[in-house]
């Protein structure tokens, strides 16, 4: 597979979250998730993306994903750029993330999650979301002392508007911003992807498949695992699935004239976009790996991106990204 830039770091064109290995969307299989990893690895898929937070939804607790990963990578390091995050701590009482952006727990996450992951150095290490009681540059300098002691390479920030993503660069170069991007989420269009292209920051795509709804395998709730996230996702509640799916309809009508799968399509748009532009789509299986891994040899002309545009316009999507308590954590 192809690399992009990220700032500095060199990825894998597409790479492979690895949330659902741990959490949200159901129960996961350890070793068909660890054989969706090894395959991902040997398709040049070789961007994994984690954070210390993910597990912490579910039974399987806070790390989970990390130690997975760790474990799925043993004898196989030098192959793997691994991104992880910090700054998540749990859940409160209203729906919203308990935070810490400290240098202080920045420090203490950092040693944590390279326990869990069998390292010594992260290649990528992220905020999760931002405690807005701190300043960015009082964080990022923390985060920065990280690199100064050789335990992290380079680091970037989640969800953040473009004041702070300014000021954080300013403080010490960022290598990437972490932010939802799809045909189902264009919100950063206007201005976050416009200063990371002007500040040489890279923009790394998570849930560009529209948390399954652009691959067309989620038409419905039915069937999905009572702890399955998407049941307080507002963009598959009642008459918002309807016109979302109403949407897609679309995207699946251009994925099969282009002889494509609609999943494929959706990631091939993004690479199309900007060549600092990396998805990460998350699976868990085997077979997603490869159709995803696939995408990376679809290639839109000007007229199709161009086209998806006009299929499915910024302002189209019906609902927010996500159930109100969260919405509230996102320095928007």
């Amino acid at each position: 597979m192809k690399t992009r830039m990220l700032g500095g770091l060199e990825v894998s064109a597409i790479g492979l979250g690895c949330m659902g290995m741990s959490q949200n969307y159901g129960p996961a299989d350890r070793g068909e998730s660890i054989a969706s990893i090894h395959r991902s690895l040997d398709l040049g898929m070789t961007f994994l993306d984690s954070s210390d937070m993910y597990g912490v939804s579910s039974v399987s607790g806070m790390g989970h994903n990390e130690e997975l990963i760790g474990d799925a990578i043993a004898g196989r390091r030098d192959e793997v750029t691994i991104a992880t995050k910090f700054g998540i701590k749990g859940w409160s009482k209203d729906g919203s993330f308990v935070l810490d952006s400290s240098p202080a727990y920045a420090k203490q996450a950092c040693e944590a999650s390279l326990r869990r992951l069998k390292t010594d150095v992260i290649d990528l290490y992220y905020l999760h979301r931002r405690d807005r009681s701190m300043p960015i540059e009082e964080i990022i300098g923390g985060m920065a002392e990280l690199v100064t002691e050789g335990k992290v390479r380079h680091i970037g920030l989640s969800e953040v508007n473009e004041d702070t993503l300014r000021r954080a660069h300013a403080t010490y170069p960022l290598a990437a911003l972490e932010s939802e991007y799809s045909l189902f989420a264009r919100h950063n269009e206007p201005a976050i992807l416009p200063a990371c292209l002007e500040l040489g920051i890279g923009l790394v795509a998570f849930s560009p498949l529209g948390r399954g709804m652009l691959t067309g395998t989620v038409r419905t709730l039915e069937g999905l695992s009572d702890d399955d996230y998407r049941h307080t996702d507002p963009r598959f509640q009642g008459e918002n699935l309807v016109r979302n799916l109403a949407l897609f309809d679309r995207i699946q009508v251009f994925a099969k004239e282009a002889g494509a799968t609609p999943g494929q399509i959706a990631l091939a748009w993004l690479l199309a976009k900007n060549e600092h532009i990396v998805p990460i789509p998350g699976t868990k299986r085997v077979r997603y790996v490869e159709e995803n891994a696939a995408a990376a040899g679809v290639v839109l002309t000007a007229d199709q991106v161009g086209e998806l545009d006009a299929l499915v316009p910024g302002d189209a999507v019906s609902g927010d990204r996500y159930p109100e308590g969260i919405m509230r954590t996102i320095d928007a």
